[in-house]
This record gives C-alpha cells, sequence and structure tokens, in this order.
C-alpha cells in the first residue's frame, strides 16, 4: 500500500510539476475519507531550492526521507549535472522496490540514474528526441501521456503529470478513490496512458459543427450493448470517415481504443467494488464474454481480471 512520498526538489525545480505531485498527494483530505500521505520534500543537502520561475522555496528534509519512501517522484528538471548523492538515491529507491515517478523533463534525471536502461518511458514531446540520444537502450513511447514500466511511471509534459499521478491512486486505492480525487481537482477523471500527448483543437459547439460530447455521453451510458462505428456516424449525423476523423480530433485516439478503454475502465470498478462473476463482470462492461474481457483487461492493466481482484483486495486490507 502506498503510504510514504518523497519529492526531489532539484534546482531549479518546475513550479507546476512540483504541484502536481503536491496537491494529488500531499494535500490532507483524509477527513474526507481520502487515504493520507506521509509526504516530504526534499533537495539534496537540506536547503532552499530556486525554481523555474524565479522564487525560492524551503524543503523540510534531505535525501532522508527518499531512502524508505513508497514513492519517489522527480518534477520536471532538464539540466544535465544532477548530483551524485541523487543518483544513488534513485537507484536504491528502485533497487528496494518503491515507485519511481518522473514528471515531464524530469526523465532525464532518471535516465541519468540508469533507470530508463531498456524501460519504456515518456517525456514531453519536445525532449523526446534528446532523451533517445541520450539514453539510446530506453524505450521512448514518443507520443504517450504517461507510460509505466514495472514500478517506474514517467509522464508527459504538464497536465499529464496529473493523468500519470491519478493511474497511480487508481491502481493503488482503486478506481473509486481516483475518480473521487479526479473530482475533487476538477479534472478528468481518465485520460489512457497511451492516449496522444496532443490533441487537435476542439471544434466549437456551433449548430454547423456540434462536437461529440453527445455521443460520448451516450456511450458513457450504453458501454453493455456492441456498437459500431458506422451507428455512432448515425448518431452524430456524420459520414463513419468523417466521424473517425473528427472523434480522433476531439479526444487524441480511435473510437475502438476510446470505448475499450472506457469498458476496461469500468470492469476495473466491478471488480473491486461487487462480488459480480468475471463473467458477468464482462457482460456488464460490454465485452461479451470472459475470453474477450481477459484479453483486454490483460493488455491495459497488465493482470487478468481474476489476479487484478485478488491484488486489490490485498491491498486495500493491508
Amino acid at each position: 500500500m502506498l503510504r510514504s512520498v518523497a519529492v526531489l526538489a532539484l534546482d531549479p525545480v518546475a513550479t507546476f510539476e512540483l504541484g502536481v505531485v503536491t496537491e494529488v498527494f500531499g494535500t490532507d483530505r483524509t477527513a474526507d475519507g481520502f487515504p493520507g500521505y506521509d509526504f516530504s520534500l526534499c533537495s539534496p543537502d537540506g536547503g532552499p531550492v530556486r525554481t523555474s520561475s524565479g522564487f525560492h522555496l524551503i524543503p523540510n528534509a534531505d535525501l532522508g526521507p527518499v531512502e524508505e519512501a513508497d514513492l519517489v517522484a522527480v518534477p520536471a528538471h532538464h539540466h544535465s549535472t544532477v548530483p551524485a548523492t541523487v543518483l544513488t538515491a534513485l537507484r536504491r529507491a528502485a533497487d528496494r522496490g518503491a515507485y519511481v515517478l518522473s514528471l515531464c523533463s524530469g526523465a532525464f534525471v532518471l535516465g541519468a540514474a540508469g533507470l530508463l536502461d531498456g524501460r519504456e518511458c515518456t517525456t514531453h514531446w519536445r525532449y523526446v528526441d534528446e532523451l533517445e540520444r541520450r539514453h539510446p537502450t530506453a524505450r521512448v513511447r514518443c507520443n504517450s501521456l504517461y507510460v509505466q514500466d514495472g514500478r517506474l511511471i514517467t509522464s508527459a509534459g504538464t497536465a499529464a503529470g496529473i493523468d500519470a499521478c491519478l493511474h497511480l491512486v487508481r491502481q493503488e486505492h482503486g478506481s473509486a478513490t481516483a475518480t473521487r480525487l479526479a473530482r475533487r481537482m476538477v479534472v478528468p477523471p481518465h485520460r489512457d496512458g497511451g492516449q496522444s500527448q496532443y490533441i487537435e483543437a476542439p471544434i466549437p459547439k456551433t449548430p454547423e459543427a456540434p462536437t461529440l460530447e453527445p455521443v460520448l455521453e451516450w456511450l458513457m451510458g450504453h458501454l453493455d450493448r456492441p456498437v459500431t462505428v458506422d451507428e455512432l456516424a448515425a448518431r452524430a449525423g456524420m459520414a463513419p470517415r468523417t466521424f473517425a476523423r473528427r472523434f480522433r480530433a476531439e479526444t487524441g485516439t480511435t473510437p475502438h481504443d476510446w470505448l475499450t478503454n472506457q469498458r476496461v475502465l469500468l470492469a476495473r470498478r466491478l471488480l473491486e467494488e461487487t462480488g459480480l462473476t468475471v463473467e458477468a463482470v464482462a457482460d456488464r462492461a460490454g465485452f461479451g464474454d470472459s475470453a474477450a474481457l481477459r484479453h483486454h483487461f490483460a493488455r491495459r492493466v497488465g493482470a487478468t481480471p481474476h489476479r487484478y481482484r485478488a491484488a486489490f483486495r490485498d491491498r486495500v486490507g493491508a
């Protein structure tokens, strides 16, 4: 169970990405029923750190908490020089099985520690080529919002860090907690890590060019029934090819991938919160049968439905 979080503030630390980790893990919401964390903001020597915005902040710890934290987070830091003590602390954290999370260009710090070698990862699209040059053995997924490889999580720029943090909350505490937290933060409850970093500007909602919001809302209420692109296009009043282009422009993914991801999310909630059989979960989530559920669930979650349910109950009961 995730109980302690250490954030590495390296000069100059990016204020937005630091704020993301602080908002998700450093804000005490236990009175409202959210999990609480032992949260530490760390600098290499415990002293003040300059931010990328020009002002300074005062951490409450040196590298000590990094040695025991369940999660070690590294906000954006694009400078090539990283203290050796920091790199050693990151390697030790990874070796003992802690989650290690980078936001935006914080991936370069993980790379300097050797944690990206042979691993899947991502960063802000502007820095992808440089990350690949500096760390040629890393398997950089250039257009993902966030990537998890074991207990290593890397995110793209700015708001993608929110998605990565909520992904970890969902993984550790369940879909219901992550959704409530997203609502509290007034952000989307879930964006899949494989979704494109860059989404075309949503087309304005006008009588001539309505957005796809009504279709998406309808889909969310009918996940249990089979649907085709032709049917969705007809509901949107578009030709199928036009609908498919419009869908990617507004969501950053294909209708099939978006729908499959929503069904997997529903299946996760049902596995967490009900005693339904896997076959019943498959039917309720629109997969038709347990074989299809197992296939898509394992690809997106990394475990079978049975194993996910057992592991989730073990974590929650811990």
